[in-house]
């Protein structure tokens, strides 16, 4: 019965925009037997990708009201599900993706066996997760704005901040993940930044703490300086940002797997490189987190299929010799996450359609 319990949770996982799919050793189910108690688990597919009270969850499980309040906020407390929850009206709950979701949520409950059993997923989750319409999107870092064409507010990491009312910061999980692992990159610890409703209910969980808009710009320049990329959601009104890096962070480490970063990469922008202007200082080739650069005859040489648009070489090359670049295609961003779910599962819906029809063939 158990087994039967997360084989269903795995299904209306993978049912989601982002993706849970099976694998033949079935590390999927391990990874779900470490997070959720049977109960937790029959109870968790009943919850759909919209809020609603303990009374709609409960008579949809066929469960008693009580029962399925207590589970339910216990559930939310252990970052297995989300909700809503204000002193005004009663708590509102609703589905958590694997990713961005109940792994992010679960910060605080890393085991060795636990972070293990992710890393060998990861690459089976990524496809589904960062492959198709991703999540995250990447933003050109404050420095590089300068020698940027014009820039919308939602490509700009500081304006997207000073939209915000409510802010948190958390530590990034990837890292943690790698320290834990006995590795890591030794950067910023404290680089996941969580606005709205989300900052609560980090805050809620003890996941992070809420900071104010200067303390975040002030994160982004120690970002900036440190070489992380810039990864806000994909959406223009956004609920988190991301500073990523190329050794521990999965969004970043699934476009240095594939062979043309630039074609996956949801970016409006591209590095200019003036070969005549490069005094070959070589900065570049080590801030650079795709591997995009190179040097032939003391000069930088950059590939283009690299480049996400990232900008971090542009602010610190002392030739002024990088500049950013519109793409000839640019990027459609859905205006709401809700927005950009539908779409990533009507996508997700099509290929699927798309493979049954050759596979019938």
């Amino acid at each position: 019965m158990s087994q039967e319990a997360y084989q269903k949770l795995a299904r209306h996982l993978d049912s989601l925009p982002a993706g849970f799919p099976a694998t033949e050793d079935g590390v999927e189910l391990r990874i779900l037997q470490q997070l959720f108690t049977p109960e937790q688990a029959a109870l968790a597919v009943h919850l759909r990708l919209k809020l609603e009270k303990a009374e709609a969850i409960a008579e949809r499980a066929g469960l008693p009201l009580e029962e399925t309040a207590q589970r339910l906020q216990e559930m939310s407390r252990q970052g297995l599900i989300f909700s809503i929850e204000s002193p005004e009206r009663p708590p509102v709950y609703m589905a958590s993706q694997f990713v961005v979701g109940i792994w992010e949520y679960n910060l605080n409950r890393l085991t060795p066996q636990f972070v293990a059993d992710v890393e060998a997923y990861m690459p089976h989750l990524s496809q589904a997760a960062f492959g198709v319409l991703p999540q995250l999107r990447t933003i050109p870092v404050g420095k590089s704005l300068s020698a940027a064409p014009e820039v919308l507010a939602y490509e700009s990491a500081e304006a997207l901040i000073r939209q915000q009312e409510k802010i948190l910061v958390a530590p990034c999980i990837c890292r943690k993940e790698h320290q834990i692992k006995g590795g890591g990159c030794g950067k910023l610890s404290e680089a996941c930044l969580v606005f709205g409703w989300g900052a609560e209910y980090y805050d809620r969980n003890n996941l992070g703490r809420f900071i104010t808009q200067d303390e975040a710009l002030g994160i982004l320049a120690k970002a900036e300086e440190e070489g992380l990329v810039v990864q806000p959601s994909n959406s223009q009104d956004i609920v988190n940002i991301c500073l990523c890096c190329g050794d521990c962070c999965q969004s970043l480490l699934h476009l240095k797997r594939h062979p043309v970063p630039a074609q996956v990469v949801v970016s409006p922008f591209a590095a200019k490189l003036d070969g005549e202007a490069c005094i070959g200082c070589e900065v570049c080739v080590d801030r650079c987190q795709m591997g995009a650069f190179s040097m032939e005859d003391d000069k930088a040489v950059l590939d283009a299929k690299r480049c996400i648009g990232c900008g971090l070489c542009v602010g610190t090359c002392a030739g002024e010799a990088l500049s950013l670049e519109r793409k000839p295609q640019q990027p459609q961003v859905p205006r709401t996450v809700s927005e950009a779910m539908v779409l990533r599962a009507k996508t997700r819906q099509a290929l699927a359609e798309k493979l049954a029809r050759h596979q019938n063939l």
